[in-house]
């Protein structure tokens, strides 16, 4: 394997293996983002992981309004309360204090880098490499109060990076370190995210959970063996969601801040890992959504045929379960997106990663066509209803609904019609969150060279979608093109 083959394929494998990845209310709290009434601070929108904003996205007139080559792909990014997008991304090649895997002093591939843009032309303004450890490491992140970029590194801690301006412009750097790596043993940091009482959650591939209180006293409990985490967190005020490859747990933080389990639900993970899936188990962070935000809590499980399954938070009795979708030969590696009482979810089956991204064995089948399509559900009466299905859509990103304009956007790849599945135009669409009908296609790039990966992209306060693919930030903003 050649050098550029081996960054291509770490990076890839650093940045898929989270893309899966989570803006509705405001709290007051040392852990919670402060920045206003809503957050454009955590990858799946908000702490329930709603992947929903009260923003509208560019719409009708969107357009590239700019760009850039960032040299790596960027898996999140935020938006600060004074508008800079800060993103966590993993870089092709990075200068290091010391030599990297690739052998050369100085230089290593596939590091975790924080990057800050320029609001308006999406220039790269300021970089800081953090430490490289686990590949799951450095993806899964957010925004605290101070506008400080919170995630893990690969020294076992994690870090709390702070944008600087100085008289030679904008700097990055480490504010704020908390040692958790006791506690690791060597494993990675796959989820982050801060609750409702001033903690951050973490959570390992190999199991351990834990949380960092105000003071720095972690606490920590592991599942049981055998159990991998591949999701984020999602957190409520009472409590939090971990999805393993086998369970679902409710969980909550005691006084010593050590987590314990609230109720455990298992559910069928298939007899093996399928196309389009990153892991041999369900693929969805959970998703709290529901009377008061939070009453209920939603996972498609991993099931030859897959089901949509909705639990109550308090005691995890069973809301109701459906086939997640009408077509046949589908499944998702996506969060479900909520409103209210309703819940829209993506198919990822099919979709084409590296193969060093994937684990818990090859996928049954081998291969299969990425054929796309997304469905809405809705809860009413203790009874899920589909309300519309589509099958042409192919979701190249993890869309973000909007309940400022009731539509879903993101980039996405044309109808499938046999051949190499995830090439040519890569367009930027809006959905109808009622109909489920196409209203905006807005070609934005290229296939494979902005291939976007199924990352997260982030809809600002102006209307601008945030996006990273394979190679560039994309600034993909409302209104109408003024000329070329």
């Amino acid at each position: 394997m050649t050098l550029t083959q081996r960054v291509t394929t770490a990076l890839l494998a650093a940045v898929l293996g989270l893309a899966t990845v989570p803006a509705t209310a405001a709290v007051a709290s040392p852990a919670v983002p402060a920045s206003g009434p809503e957050w454009t601070s955590m990858m799946h929108g908000d702490p329930e992981s709603s992947d929903s904003t009260a923003f509208p996205g560019p719409g009708r007139g969107a357009h590239l309004a700019g760009s850039s080559v960032p040299g790596g792909v960027c898996a999140a990014t935020f938006v600060t309360g004074d508008g800079y997008p800060m993103s966590l991304c993993t870089a092709y090649v990075e200068r290091t204090p010391r030599r990297g895997a690739s052998g050369v002093a100085g230089v290593d591939v596939a590091v975790p880098v924080v990057t800050l843009f320029h609001p308006k032309t999406a220039r790269v303004l300021a970089k800081l490499p953090l430490a490289k450890g686990d590949l799951f490491g450095g993806v899964y992140g957010f925004l605290d109060a101070r506008d400080r970029v919170v995630v893990a590194d690969g020294t076992g801690s994690i870090v709390r990076v702070g944008k600087h301006r100085t008289a030679d412009g904008w700097r990055l750097r480490v504010d704020a370190r908390t040692d958790i790596s006791r506690h690791l043993r060597g494993d990675g940091v796959t989820g982050l995210a801060p609750d409702y009482q001033g903690r951050t959650w973490f959570a390992t591939t190999h199991g351990v959970v834990g949380t960092v209180d105000a003071a720095g006293r972690v606490g920590a409990t592991r599942l049981p063996r055998g159990e991998r985490l591949g999701n984020g967190l999602t957190i409520r005020r009472g409590g939090a969601s971990v999805l393993s490859t086998h369970a679902l747990y409710e969980m909550r933080a005691g006084d010593d801040g050590v987590p314990h389990t609230v109720w455990r639900r298992s559910y069928d993970r298939g007899k093996a890992r399928k196309p389009g899936q990153l892991t041999w188990g369900s693929g969805t962070t959970p998703t709290y959504f529901g009377p008061g935000g939070d009453a209920w809590v939603a996972i498609v499980d991993s099931a030859a045929v897959p089901e949509l399954i909705v639990y109550r938070a308090d005691d995890g009795s069973q809301v109701c379960r459906m086939k997640a979708f009408r077509a046949p030969r589908q499944g998702t590696e996506n969060s479900p997106m909520a409103w209210g009482n309703s819940l829209v979810i993506p198919s990822t089956y099919g979709f084409v990663y590296p193969p060093i991204a994937t684990s818990g064995g090859p996928s049954v089948p081998a291969s299969a066509p990425f054929r796309g399509g997304m469905t809405r559900v809705d809860v009413t009466d203790g009874r899920c209803s589909r309300v519309w299905e589509t099958r042409t859509d192919r979701m190249a990103t993890l869309p973000r609904l909007s309940r400022a304009d009731g539509m879903i956007h993101g980039l996405a790849y044309g109808p499938y019609r046999g051949g190499v599945q995830q090439s040519g135009p890569v367009n930027y669409v809006a959905i109808d969150f009622a109909t489920g009908r196409r209203i905006v296609t807005e070609r934005v790039g290229a296939a494979p060279v902005d291939e976007p990966l199924q990352l997260t992209g982030m809809i600002a306060p102006d209307g601008t979608l945030w996006q990273g693919t394979v190679t560039r930030m994309l600034k993909v903003a409302p209104g109408r093109r003024t000329g070329r």
